[in-house]
């Protein structure tokens, strides 16, 4: 074995441009690439991000547009809320000028039940 202490000395004195050529002999003699553990590396945060996006509890249901059947719409937003008439209609009426929240932080089983009953009287809702 190769004393490594000299080894060392040796790789140190290297210039730049010998440095890369020794990396070029080496990658090609043992079928190696210098940039894949790089590669591999900067995949791991991304997948650990992924894996908090998939972790959510707590979904909220906004309603984008009213449909045609704007009665039955008010009905479904109070069978799926505890709102009175009067704050079902305001929310319903808001969804008129861009996007009025219905419910926020539910279960997802809670919201896409909620989604499925205004979506059958004709709103469009989307889940976040």
């Amino acid at each position: 074995m190769a004393d490594l202490a000299k080894l060392a000395e040796g790789l140190s004195e290297l210039t730049l441009l010998e440095a890369a050529e020794l990396t070029k002999m080496l990658e090609e003699e043992w079928g190696v690439s210098a940039a894949a553990p790089v590669a591999m590396m900067a995949a791991g945060p991304t997948a650990a991000a992924e894996e908090d996006q998939e972790e959510q509890t707590e979904f909220a249901v906004v309603l984008k547009e009213i449909g045609p059947k704007k009665i039955q719409v008010i009905k479904a937003v109070r069978a799926v809320t505890s709102l009175g008439l009067k704050e079902a209609k305001e929310a319903v009426e808001g969804a008129d000028s861009g996007e009025s929240l219905i419910l926020e932080g539910v279960s997802k089983e809670m919201a896409g039940d909620a989604k499925s009953k205004l979506e059958a009287e004709g709103a469009v809702v989307v889940i976040k």
